[in-house]
């Protein structure tokens, strides 16, 4: 299928052979038809899917049809997002795909003086994307009525549920019509989302393209099982290998990512980190030279990294493992785009056991342990391996079995952990996603 048989119309066809877009995506083929249909839509997919293009093509289409040369402009659909960089990242995807339909997007969020965003939309716009916090700053001062809204999205619901921003999501959307087509996209689906979901959805089309499985299977996964102090020491080694062409490293926190900066740039490794307590131009300029790659490593905490759209990421490592299990389908969903190949690494010290077991159980797979004594857990003296009086061949500490007990409860006989008996989700750490929030 390609995109003319979507019954898109001419001007929005010409901006995406401009972007040399040929094939839909399964999230376009299925999202497009549908929302042109104006169907309400409750969406699943992960990231990397084409998810921007299958509701922003249909909100282009449907104004440039409605277009009554209306003056001044009136808001007429709202996006909203968790964080700036996705607002922007939105932003500029609807501004490409609407370029020949006179049609006229803007962005708004926080960490910026509002002045030129107050500017922008007392020139007029039709479309307008927003993070919720500035959000109702604006519409507070009286900047922004919603009353004419008639397209409403709100994109990864999960992150602004994560971020605390629920009751605000809430009280912006009491704002808007009642009467609208309404778009609800989320890579997970808790309880919080499906409520959501069914308060402020009309009779929604459900849309899941994408699941984690397939998005785990096309991903080469690796696990170091590391010394805490090691990490640092592991992390310079696998960047001095030259099939690390670009790679994004996550940590747990704002502190730790400054702190991994620092120790790449003591060992001669130019890199950058972008979290809340960046200012927005040292975020941007850092994602530009990364995207531009001029910058090889990009440090992120899970918050600042979403809105970051590579196709041609080589590498995630997971400095830190994630506290909640489904993040980490979200962090090493940024490499493996495009229908390219992708590499995701973790560390995991005598610390983090508990959070890889929920991990392990979440995907419903063991990741395949790489064996290096070097920074192995328990290895006092990496000089002297260990040998195996009944193999009579050297055997690395490098492994489940001589990891914690705790590690090795649910093993099998190849110590591997046994996933049948998992559940989807581990309950000890769905109330931990507030305690990140400010992370």
């Amino acid at each position: 299928m390609n995109f003319q048989e979507l019954n898109i119309v001419e001007p929005i066809l010409q901006a995406l052979v401009t972007k040399e877009y040929t094939d839909p995506t399964p999230i376009q083929i299925q999202a497009i038809p549908l929302l042109l249909a104006g169907k309400d839509i409750l969406g699943s997919t992960q990231t990397g899917t084409g998810k921007t293009a299958a509701f922003a093509i249909p909100i282009l289409q449907n104004l440039y049809l409605k277009k009554t040369n209306q003056y001044p402009r009136l808001i007429k659909a709202l996006v909203l997002a968790p964080t700036r960089e996705l607002a922007l990242q939105i932003h500029d995807n609807f501004k490409e795909y609407g370029k020949n339909v006179n049609l006229r997007t803007t962005v708004v969020y926080g960490g910026v003086p509002q002045s030129k965003q107050i500017k922008a939309l007392s020139d007029g716009v039709e479309i307008l994307i927003a993070t919720p916090g500035r959000l109702l700053d604006l519409i507070q001062q009286k900047k922004i009525t919603l009353a004419n809204v008639e397209y409403l999205v709100l994109d990864e619901a999960d992150r602004m549920l994560d971020m605390g921003f629920i009751k605000d999501v809430q009280k912006i959307v009491s704002l808007v019509p009642k009467k609208r087509q309404t778009m609800l996209f989320s890579a997970t689906m808790p309880e919080a989302i499906l409520k959501l979901a069914n308060e402020i959805l009309n009779q929604p089309e459900r849309v899941r393209v994408a699941p984690e499985e397939e998005t785990i299977d096309k991903i080469k996964q690796s696990l170091y099982l590391v010394k805490k102090a090691k990490k640092m020491e592991l992390l310079v080694h696998l960047l001095s290998k030259k099939e690390v062409k670009s790679v994004l490293v996550f940590s747990r926190t704002k502190h730790g990512a400054n702190k991994i900066v620092k120790g790449l740039l003591a060992a001669g490794t130019r890199a950058e980190a972008i979290h809340g307590n960046k200012s927005q131009g040292a975020r941007q300029e850092a994602l530009f030279q990364f995207k531009a790659k001029n910058l090889r490593v990009l440090v992120a905490t899970d918050i600042a990294a979403r809105g970051i759209d590579i196709d041609e990421l080589s590498h995630v490592i997971n400095y830190d493992l994630p506290d909640v299990p489904e993040t980490y389908i979200h962090r090493i969903g940024r490499t493996g785009r495009a229908g390219l190949n992708g590499v995701a690494i973790s560390f995991c010290s005598d610390e983090e056991v508990n959070l890889l077991k929920s991990i392990e159980r979440h995907i419903k797979m063991t990741i395949p342990i790489v064996d290096d004594f070097r920074f192995s857990y328990g290895a006092d003296n990496p000089s002297k391996p260990v040998v195996s009086q009944s193999k009579n061949k050297t055997e690395n500490q490098n492994s489940r079995s001589n990891y914690p007990k705790t590690f090795t409860q649910k093993s099998n006989k190849s110590g591997k952990i046994e996933p049948k008996n998992y559940s989807k989700h581990d309950s000890r750490n769905q109330n931990k996603t507030k305690a990140n929030n400010n992370k």
